[in-house]
């Protein structure tokens, strides 16, 4: 499997701009792509403009596809004017844990 984190800081007072474009990026993802297994949104703590993406695919083919989809381009056009700073850490999942798992 491939997985991205990917963190982001957001230009001051684009937030809810943000918010809303990498939610519909987000929910479009796992809704219109096979191989997109998981897309998590999380903020960071104490900095309302710093935020952690967790991205789960089959393999980096998949990965490919999801960053040539029409809903990608669309969030692309958002990030441009909300993004301040981008670092991309792409790598292979080893070893996940569910709960879903132990129960």
């Amino acid at each position: 499997m491939y997985s991205l984190l990917v963190q982001m800081e957001v230009r001051p007072g684009r937030r809810e701009e943000f918010l809303a474009g990498m939610a519909a990026n987000a929910e479009s993802s796992v809704r219109d792509e096979p191989g997109c297994l998981r897309f998590d949104v999380c903020s960071v703590d104490g900095d309302e403009d710093r935020f952690l993406l967790y991205e789960l695919y089959t393999d980096a083919e998949a990965f490919a596809a999801h960053k040539a989809s029409p809903h990608f381009a669309r969030w692309r056009t958002v990030a441009e004017q909300v993004v301040a700073h981008q670092v991309n850490t792409p790598r292979s999942l080893l070893v996940t844990h569910t709960a879903e798992e132990s129960a």
